[in-house]
């Protein structure tokens, strides 16, 4: 017999003496595990857990040490969240557990808008320091080997075809330039903006542990300087606030070790490539039947931020010449026609009903949904319109094994109009896009 959400929440809550779950509520976001709020008595509750228990195959920290560790982080002083109870499989409602709700907001932008620079870098650069410093004795931890990391990354990327020749010249790249060992630090693996909670401006609350390793502490400030995680602020690459430096130095002054800035480009390389494959996994999950929603295929095809990015962080490996070298004319989109409508013009009329007709009954999850789905709407519009092509399997494979780089005459001028092209199809809003193709194109 299968176990709704409350009844199984019912359960697990009863072990801490909490009543029932009342006003359950799917939040949005979250690529991999779901989050639901309720209220159980006084206290104000998330649960956190995998949409499929397949999710969680093969990660190497499952929810019962990753609850384990955020306890620890908590104690030690970071602004994790309290755990109250982990779910056990007679609960019959997957993996995962129960935290206190933290207050404030996860909004990037929000938070853009009301922090004062100064104070936010300084309360990240605080709860960074702290969570590197957290003594995790007794905790079953994963230990992070670049070199074995990155080979499993490689292995990913020819499972997942191979055949983006972006991200074969960043893998090539990051097999060249793996740093030394450094003493091992607990590492967030997430510490972001959208995993941390803010109120007027305030850092509350570090959200999202289940990627915390032991590792290279660089790693965590390289995470949240992407660009993708920039969200509004392109340009302050500290987490939207300020420079690296700035970061740097406040991150120190904050009890941080040492910063070193050829550690930190290779791990913003190395997780933006990371997030790459990420979003093509995302695919996967959903053609395998693990999760079937829509944010699945749409978060798949975000692949082509990152693309952009890396180009953008390895282009000066390119000759001058290279680099001034202007781009092959682009694909014409396809032209309108007179006739009956084209497949792009019925995708728009559908997320135009959707948005005039559909929009105003719904709410919560189902209003976030719907932004997604009108989004994916406008991803096949746009592919169908203007024929974008990211994939090249030979190309791929030269620049995987060095026979091809940006040496090569004219593969950088490809490989920025591809960038281009497949991003303006996919994600045009992406606010490096537009800075992109000032600097690619002079327009």
């Amino acid at each position: 017999m299968s176990v709704s959400l409350t009844q199984g929440l019912t359960s697990a809550l009863a072990r801490i003496d909490l009543p029932a779950p009342d006003e359950l509520e799917r939040l949005s976001g979250g690529a991999n595990m779901e989050s639901w709020r309720f209220s159980a008595g006084d206290a104000i509750c998330v649960l956190r857990r995998a949409p499929s228990l397949e999710m969680m195959a093969g990660r190497p920290l499952d929810h019962a040490a990753e609850a384990a560790l955020i306890r620890a982080a908590y104690a030690a002083g970071v602004m994790a969240p309290e755990v109250l109870v982990e779910l056990v499989p007679e609960d019959g409602i997957g993996s995962g557990y129960v935290m206190r709700s933290i207050a404030g907001s996860p909004d990037p932008n929000l938070f853009l808008a009301e922090a004062d620079p100064q104070t936010g870098i300084a309360d990240i650069a605080r709860e960074l320091a702290k969570t590197h410093q957290t003594d995790c004795s007794g905790l079953t931890v994963p230990v992070m080997d670049t070199a074995q990391a990155l080979g499993d990354l490689r292995a990913r990327f020819l499972e997942y075809g191979g055949d983006r020749p972006i991200l074969a010249l960043a893998l090539h790249w990051l097999e060249a330039n793996i740093p030394p060992p450094v003493t091992p630090r607990l590492v967030h693996g997430d510490f972001r903006l959208g995993n941390l909670m803010f109120d007027h401006g305030r850092l509350t609350g570090v959200l999202d542990w289940e990627l915390a390793h032991l590792g290279d502490w660089h790693e965590d400030l390289a995470f949240g300087c992407m660009t993708v995680w920039r969200f509004s602020r392109p340009d302050r690459p500290g987490y939207g606030l300020t420079t690296v430096e700035e970061l740097a130095a406040t991150y120190q002054a904050a009890g941080g070790e040492a910063f070193d800035p050829a550690r930190f480009r290779f791990w913003t390389i190395y997780r933006t490539f990371w997030w790459a494959l990420g979003c093509l996994q995302m695919g996967g999950f959903w053609r395998a039947g693990h999760d079937r929603s829509i944010e699945r295929v749409v978060v798949a095809r975000r692949t082509a931020e990152q693309e952009l990015d890396l180009l953008l962080m390895l282009e000066d490996l390119a000759p001058e010449a290279e680099r001034a070298r202007a781009l092959p004319a682009a694909t014409p989109p396809l032209a309108p026609t007179e006739g009956e409508p084209s497949g792009a013009e019925i995708l728009t009329a559908i997320s135009e009903w959707l948005a005039s007709d559909i929009k105003p009954l719904v709410a919560g999850r189902g209003k976030f949904d719907l932004a997604v789905a009108r989004n994916a709407l406008g991803i096949v519009a746009r592919e169908i319109e203007q024929r974008p092509c990211a994939t090249d399997a030979a190309l791929a494979a030269d620049l995987m094994s060095g026979k091809s780089d940006l040496t090569t005459p004219g593969l950088l001028a490809k490989l920025r109009r591809s960038a281009l092209a497949k991003l303006t199809a996919d994600m045009p809003k992406y606010p490096a896009l537009a800075a992109a193709r000032a600097k690619w194109e002079g327009t």
